[in-house]
């Protein structure tokens, strides 16, 4: 006669985690929000491009700017979007070298984000708190050497 009870003691492993499952739906419906995304950017940058920065009177001056003679880590952004457009790629640096950086960073991100929307892919950016305080700290040193006379070729 059979035990009942030592059958039931066996131990079954559980079930493998279901791997994440691809995004349904056309290519071109996983690719609308990255393309309005696209759209978005190119737009700004179309009308930074259109009216210049360099001109006075077309923007806002930086308040911070303005009212402590603090260059911000943003100063300089739209003329070095200007100059980014136009191919003067040198100025662009000059006036603002972050958001170079950035414009650069927001290209490689966006063609990963388009890969893997073409692959049936989530875009995961998983960005911890070391990640966060090490921009934080690139971010106040730049801001930081800028304000300072030996930094002045990073004034805008």
């Amino acid at each position: 006669m059979r035990d009942v009870n030592a059958d039931s003691q066996k131990v079954v492993p559980p079930p493998p985690p279901p791997s994440p499952p691809p995004a349904t739906g056309t290519v071109l419906g996983r690719l609308a929000v990255p393309a309005g995304v696209l759209a978005a950017v190119a737009g700004a940058f179309a009308y930074v491009g259109a009216v210049d920065p360099n001109e006075p009177g077309h923007y806002p001056v930086c308040p911070l700017l303005r009212y402590t003679g603090v260059y911000c880590p943003g100063c300089g952004g739209l003329r070095s979007a200007h100059a980014f457009i136009h191919g003067d790629f040198l100025t662009a640096l000059q006036d603002n070298a972050a958001a170079v950086v950035a414009y650069l960073g927001f290209a490689v991100l966006w063609t990963v984000w388009v890969v893997r929307a073409v692959r049936g892919r989530p875009l995961r950016v998983d960005v911890g708190p070391v990640h966060l305080w090490t921009f934080g700290a690139l971010l106040l040193v730049f801001t930081v050497v800028r304000n300072l006379p030996f930094g002045g070729w990073l004034h805008p």
